[in-house]
């Protein structure tokens, strides 16, 4: 197993810190607003994370966070006139809810930064007495990013790049401009906790290392979130943890590309967020999951407009191929298969390949757009042995269905009715095309499957004369009115 580690900027073999136990925890959601696509993909990749390494049987603790108080949280406060914890237990009830629809399992662990206030306001007190912290007269607490050397390591950034692009607080009590916000004085109508300072609350970076240390001790294995958390976020994690303990604060750093929207960064600024209800509106969670596993996790992913279409119609085609195998199974319900010992060997050994495969893909970097490549292969195969049509091959693709569904299904996909997922995408994209057409370009696809290229070329004439041209793919065909 190789995991590429963002701090070390290379694939590295995966060794946990304590024998067989994995200690991993991924930054959640900050809920000043409804879930959108990004939050729905780390929240997807980190639990693919979790189940893979149990699969390959390691004992996975996986602990998630949601941050409930915050400059964002509060100014949504002040926009809505609700008290921010009020806002933010219904901003987490909406999250959880989207989650649900997406089918995501919950982490091992749940955290929230308001149920750690004691926790933090402790870690924030040891790095004042270690000389990592100073308060000022104002009631804040700020990391001495000086007192730690090895501040940039994360981020390949030294003391003086530090500033760049990240926003600062402005505060002449600062020794330094790049030193960081620990907890902050509150200010009149904040929603806020007693602590050696004053009345204030936590800083943004401080609630993740706390959380951290409640739920793991000094060190874990796996720490991850999306790209754009490397620097401050991450960076200050390391820092501040550090400081205080002494001991390397993580193993292996993993972060997730970011989303974009055809090309542009998505952000609320530009108004082009994707909230994840919307897109669970239109599209199966299944087709936002193939569509998101297609592009390597560590890359970006560009929304276009094709994207979720493309995917769902992928998941159609594998479904329509399931589907005749479950009418196949039905069939057989009650009656022997004559099976040979060489045809029983030989869907052991295909079924044995699959999950060969997919154990290769995520052992590396968990590389689940390699995998979904391989899905278009083995479907393939599945219609050459349906074609066939006798009791050996057929079992071979009943063999090979039920590994896929087995396999992939870490990955979310495949856990529906064949059937049920067919007839629904089909009315979904109900046309205008009457059955007549629809059975000819049918019976085509078949003969193209079966190579029988005189025959479908004789059909796809047919269908021109009937007023309709055909595009095939390596998934299936399209028809459409000339």
């Amino acid at each position: 197993m190789k995991i590429y580690n963002s701090l070390t900027k290379r694939k590295e073999e995966f060794i946990p810190l304590e024998g067989n136990k994995v200690k991993m925890y991924a930054c959640g959601i900050t809920v000043s607003g409804e879930a959108h696509i990004g939050h729905a993909y780390q929240a997807l990749i980190y639990d693919i994370m979790r189940k893979y390494l149990k699969k390959l049987g390691y004992d996975v603790t996986y602990a998630r966070n949601y941050t409930d108080v915050d400059d964002k949280i509060i100014a949504k406060s002040h926009e809505t006139g609700i008290p921010a914890d009020e806002y933010a237990e219904k901003m987490i009830e909406n999250i959880n809810a989207a989650m649900d629809r997406f089918h995501v399992d919950d982490p091992d662990v749940w955290l929230k930064a308001t149920e750690n206030i004691q926790n933090i306001i402790d870690f924030v007190s040891a790095l004042i007495e270690k000389g990592h912290a100073y308060a000022t007269k104002n009631g804040d607490v700020y990391f001495d990013v000086a007192s730690y050397p090895a501040y940039g390591q994360l981020s390949n950034r030294n003391i003086e790049d530090a500033l760049d692009g990240v926003r600062v607080d402005n505060d002449e009590e600062k020794k330094n401009a790049y030193d960081f916000a620990l907890w902050k004085s509150a200010k009149p109508g904040e929603i806020c906790w007693d602590s050696p300072w004053g009345k204030g609350r936590p800083g943004w970076h401080i609630e993740c290392s706390a959380m951290n240390r409640t739920a793991f001790g000094d060190q874990i294995d796996i720490h991850g979130g999306g790209r754009d958390l490397i620097f401050p976020h991450h960076e200050n994690e390391i820092a501040q943890t550090e400081a205080l303990t002494g001991k390397q604060f993580v193993k292996y750093w993993t972060h997730n590309g970011l989303i974009k929207v055809n090309g542009q960064k998505m952000s609320k600024s530009l108004g082009n967020s994707l909230l994840l209800n919307d897109l669970l509106d239109k599209y199966s969670d299944e087709a936002v999951k193939f569509a998101l596993l297609e592009t390597n996790y560590r890359n970006d992913i560009n929304v276009t407009d094709t994207l979720f279409p493309e995917a769902e119609k992928h998941l159609y085609e594998f479904y329509k191929v399931l589907a005749v195998i479950e009418k196949v199974m039905w069939k057989m319900k009650g009656i022997e298969w004559q099976i040979s010992p060489e045809e029983l060997d030989a869907a052991a050994a295909y079924a044995e390949k699959i999950d060969g495969e997919f154990n290769a893909c995520m052992s590396d970097d968990f590389n689940t757009a390699l995998a979904l490549s391989n899905l278009f292969g083995y479907f393939k195969e599945i219609k050459k042995y349906l074609a066939e049509g006798n009791s050996g091959a057929m079992f071979i693709a009943l063999s090979a269905a039920l590994q896929i569904r087995k396999t992939y299904g870490l990955l979310g996909l495949f856990k529906q009715k064949a059937e049920e997922y067919v007839a629904w995408y089909e009315e979904k994209n109900a046309s205008d095309i009457p059955a007549e057409v629809q059975a000819i370009a049918e019976e085509r696809w078949a003969a193209r499957t079966n190579r029988d290229w005189a025959k479908s070329d004789e059909l796809r004439a047919k269908l021109a004369e009937l007023g309709y041209a055909v595009k095939d793919s390596k998934t299936g065909y399209e028809l459409t009115k000339l």
